[in-house]
């Protein structure tokens, strides 16, 4: 089985925290592939620039300067940063963004009530691409940017982005995604960090909603999760991303 990691900038930002991701990371058997965001610290570059950074609904609207800035902190500094520590633990990694060997295309997000800038919605990934790594015993490192074929760089959401890449693998090898951040997995109570659910179904899903115990940004992060399942990957696993060798957290099945 192959497995699709997502990791936020959350751990990414925290030194001690990111090694120890990456040393899970390491201990998972058999085919895997990273995907990372950054958006922290994409905003701490852009305030030290002297660009503001302007969010819409938890969205980062991506004009030409913080266009530059996501594609150097993304493909550049985090991308390359988390590539030589894992070389340095024993893990083969290539680094790369959806420019890299056309791994995905996309196109600049048409503009209805909101104009998002220089954001992309998917259009294809080169599974095959990953495949062929995979098969090298290469671990791809994707960071969370795309192209549109025209030259131009496009900003994605690394929740997107590892959604798609684990939906297009699973069209060839069994597939699960692991979604890794700080919490244990989805709480049924915030305010208690042990109340872990350890199994959602579409059902229980929209019970929870519902009731006000899943909400805000978990609301998106799920209903992904559940469009994968119908997309063919096996699971989807909410956890701890400092523990993401174990079998733990929520489980996201049918």
């Amino acid at each position: 089985m192959i497995k699709v990691v997502k990791v936020g900038g959350g751990i990414i930002e925290q030194e001690g925290a990111l090694n120890t991701f990456l040393d899970s990371f390491s201990k998972i058997e058999g085919p895997k592939v990273l995907i990372h965001g950054g958006g922290r610290l994409a905003t701490k570059f852009a305030k030290k620039l002297g660009h503001k950074t302007n969010m819409v609904e938890g969205r980062r609207v991506t004009d030409k300067n913080m266009l530059d800035i996501v594609t150097m902190v993304y493909g550049g500094l985090t991308n390359k940063k988390i590539v030589a520590k894992l070389q340095a633990i024993g893990v083969n990694a290539l680094g790369l963004s959806g420019a890299d060997a056309n791994l995905i295309t996309a196109h600049k997000r048409i503009v209805h009530k909101v104009d998002y800038g220089w954001v992309g919605d998917i259009d294809s990934v080169n599974s095959s691409l990953l495949l062929n790594l995979i098969k090298s015993d290469i671990v791809p490192v994707v960071a969370p940017l795309s192209h549109d074929g025209r030259g131009k760089m496009l900003n994605i959401n690394a929740d997107t982005i590892a959604n798609e890449v684990s939906k297009a693998l699973a069209q060839e090898e069994k597939t699960q995604l692991i979604l890794g951040f700080e919490l244990d997995g989805v709480l049924k109570d915030f305010n208690n960090k042990s109340s872990v659910i350890k199994k959602i179904t579409p059902q229980l899903f929209k019970e929870l909603k519902s009731e006000g115990i899943i909400s805000e940004g978990m609301i998106p992060k799920l209903t992904n999760a559940f469009d994968a399942i119908k997309s063919g990957v096996s699971s989807v696993r909410v956890c701890n991303a400092l523990k993401v060798e174990k079998d733990s957290g929520t489980l996201i099945s049918k």
